[in-house]
């Protein structure tokens, strides 16, 4: 037996000015993707164990995985798709994808339902399973050109092996057993929020998590995902969709039908309404004032690196030091000038920097960078291995760090965009953010699952970055209207 399996990962915010050059997928193939993808908490390192455990002749043409950021160009997507196409041509058993479900190109919205055309059209009749994100804005080609979806049940994204491990039992199913999937996909018109899909809290994404799990124990089910989708993306079918998977087309549209009506009757359980920035200041210092251990933790959500967000934005620092607040760890804040200017300067020199917001936000105001006076503490190269739960045992790069430290903040500077997930994005600098007493991060839900259980108290802090959970900062065009919440006065049924 002969099976594919690939990884080609994107989630696209098409208004983020942040590019997504090749080399930001770091693209490995063969014997290196195999690598990658081994024993990896990944849909990829799920399909790899599956296709030991059976013996296969295992083809692995690529692993690929960017970070959120702007669109790819039309030639980066056909580089990283030519060789899964060329693997399918070449004659197999079974293929397993896992991508992402929101990546768009320079020509081309719809980049998975895209590359499953291609590879539909490469191996027609061949088994083809496919692992999505929850954030995925899925269409009916993605559905029209394989045999099975299922996407992530969790955000964060602990779920990410599981969700493959379901896609390979359906795919064994269909190569042993003669089982012919069938799917249903229904798109309520819901622009859901991306800070109300948190799977960790009672809300309605967990009920109709729950709901969906009930509805895979039905006979004849086989997978039912929610699918929050990723709203900051300007497609036709951009929001929630539900897509069911059954061994016969009745019991796969009755489900479908049902999870996207609860969703609809529950769309106000999708809107975040967003606290002023000095609101959210006031409540940290509350909470730091109060009962608790660990640090408050601040959120960041407008300059969200793993939505897209440039990561150069200070609205929160330089609001929290203008209010007074001190014992602040901050970062990582990507400044190339800045963390050049350290380095130039090593470790103990005093330095005057202007930092952050040096990256013009397409129809944002532009502001003035941070100044700020201080001493450069540790310089690092700015890489760690993931310790957990999300992306166990992976290397992580964020270019070049360094640290600066002032009168009443450390913050940590690096080169590139990174999402703090991990401790080891500041321990690789010398920082220990549990020592802080107030503790940014940019980030919406990445850092939770670490950094939530040491915190005496989570707040979300909004700033005006390209991942603002402000709907009227962003010029939609192509996104299909009426849709909720931007247009209230309106009615749907499934």
């Amino acid at each position: 037996m002969r099976i594919v399996a690939a990884r080609f990962n994107h989630e696209t915010n098409t208004f983020s000015p942040v590019a997504t050059p090749l080399e930001a997928f770091a693209p490995v193939h063969g014997p290196d993707a195999l690598a990658f993808g081994k024993g990896s908490a990944t849909a990829l390192g799920a399909f790899i164990e599956y296709a030991e455990a059976q013996g296969a002749d295992l083809v692995t043409p690529l692993a690929a995985t960017a970070n959120p950021s702007g669109k790819a160009t039309a030639e980066v997507f056909e580089a990283l798709a030519a060789p899964i196409v060329a693997a399918a041509r070449a004659g197999c058993d079974a293929i397993l994808l896992d991508l992402h479900g929101a990546m768009v190109a320079e020509g081309i919205d719809d980049c998975e339902g895209e590359l499953l055309a291609r590879v539909r059209a490469a191996a027609p009749g061949v088994p083809l399973g496919v692992a999505l994100d929850l954030h995925g804005n899925i269409t009916q080609r993605m559905v029209d050109n394989c045999d099975c979806i299922v996407g992530f049940k969790t955000y964060p994204h602990i779920d990410m092996y599981q969700t493959g491990r379901h896609v390979a039992q359906i795919v064994d199913a269909m190569l042993h057993d003669g089982l012919k999937p069938v799917m249903a996909r229904v798109h309520p018109p819901i622009l859901a929020h991306t800070l109300k899909m948190n799977t960790e809290e009672p809300c309605l994404m967990t009920d109709l998590v729950a709901a969906a799990r009930e509805g895979e124990a039905r006979d004849g089910v086989l997978g039912a995902t929610i699918f929050g989708g990723f709203p900051i993306a300007d497609l036709a079918e951009t929001g929630v969709s539900v897509v069911t998977v059954a061994g016969d087309a009745g019991a796969a549209k009755r489900l479908a039908d049902d999870l996207a009506q609860m969703a609809w009757d529950g769309r106000e359980g999708f809107v975040y309404h967003e606290a002023p920035l000095e609101a959210s200041l006031a409540e940290a210092v509350r909470a730091a004032e109060g009962p608790g251990d660990g640090p408050v933790l601040l959120l960041d959500h407008g300059d969200n690196c793993m939505s897209g967000g440039t990561c150069d934005t200070v609205d929160v620092l330089q609001a929290a030091l203008e209010a007074g607040m001190r014992g602040i760890i901050a970062g990582p804040i990507c400044d190339l000038e800045t963390v050049a200017q350290m380095i130039e300067a090593g470790t103990g020199a005093a330095v005057t920097v202007q930092l952050g917001n040096k990256v013009p936000l397409p129809g944002l105001p532009s502001k003035a960078p941070l100044a700020l006076t201080g001493t450069v503490g540790a310089i690092s190269d700015g890489s760690y291995v993931v310790t957990g739960p999300i992306y166990t045992g992976q290397t992580c790069h964020m270019g070049r760090a360094a640290v600066l430290e002032t009168g009443g903040a450390t913050v940590l500077v690096t080169e590139l965009p990174h999402e703090p997930w991990d401790l080891g994005v500041f321990g690789c600098a010398g920082i220990d953010p549990v020592s802080a007493r107030y503790l940014i991060l940019k980030s919406r839900m990445y850092c939770r699952p670490v950094f939530g259980p040491l915190s005496r108290a989570v707040i979300e802090c909004a700033s005006e970055g390209i991942t603002s959970s402000n709907f009227d900062l962003f010029p939609f065009e192509k996104l299909q209207r009426p849709i909720f919440p931007i247009d209230r006065d309106m009615s749907w049924t499934a």
